[in-house]
């Protein structure tokens, strides 16, 4: 604790008594805020954790049964297979407030180029295998859930870094400015004490 360099006048005593009555309640409120994203934080990571295993299990069962296709085909015809794109996405992103933290909210949405039927290949099913069909199928059906895990692991960096930020002012008010001010009040007291009792003791010399 320090006290502050100010003059023990009733004015700074008021003044200093505002400033503590503002910090005390700016210290509550950013605890709160802190709280309640570290709750926010929790349930985020789990479904971060549950959307990455599903996510990470999938890939690799996906691109398995993908290399085990391809062995099937020519380097040449593989290439042809994928010159198209399957599917136009169009990607819209909001900004979604939680704890005044700007977190991304995605809402795609998935066409087909053609105009074919969701899922159908725009490419002849003689140059490929069923296998490689289902792989790819599966590959397109997983983009829902790859960007809604880019969306989880955004927000979780997002209020990681605000409850940081909100822990160190919470930590600079506890321990720096509402310790100060309550020193510094209790030493301008004293002194207004100490000034009162001077002064009454000259006006009983003088009586």
């Amino acid at each position: 604790m320090a006290r502050l360099n100010v003059k023990p006048t009733r004015m700074e005593l008021n003044n200093l008594k505002e400033r503590l009555k503002t910090a005390t309640r700016g210290h509550k409120l950013l605890k709160d805020k802190r709280d309640e994203l570290m709750r926010r934080f929790i349930e985020a990571v789990r479904e971060n954790n549950h959307f990455r295993q599903k996510v990470e299990s999938a890939l690799v069962g996906h691109m398995q049964d993908f290399v085990l296709a391809k062995a099937l085909e020519s380097d040449l015809m593989v290439e042809e297979i994928f010159a198209v794109p399957m599917r136009e996405v169009n990607l819209h992103i909001e900004q979604e407030n939680i704890m005044s933290v700007q977190v991304p909210k995605m809402h795609a949405h998935i066409d087909n180029p053609y105009g074919d039927d969701e899922g159908d290949v725009v490419y002849s099913y003689v140059a490929s295998n069923s296998q490689m069909d289902e792989t790819i199928e599966d590959m397109g059906n997983l983009l829902p859930d790859l960007l809604r895990l880019a969306e989880i692991e955004k927000s979780c960096q997002l209020m990681a870094d605000e409850i940081e930020k909100t822990r160190r002012r919470v930590n600079g008010l506890e321990y720096a400015t509402i310790p100060d001010l309550t020193e510094t009040i209790h030493y301008i007291e004293m002194k207004l004490e100490e000034a009162e009792r001077a002064s009454l003791v000259r006006v009983m010399k003088v009586k």
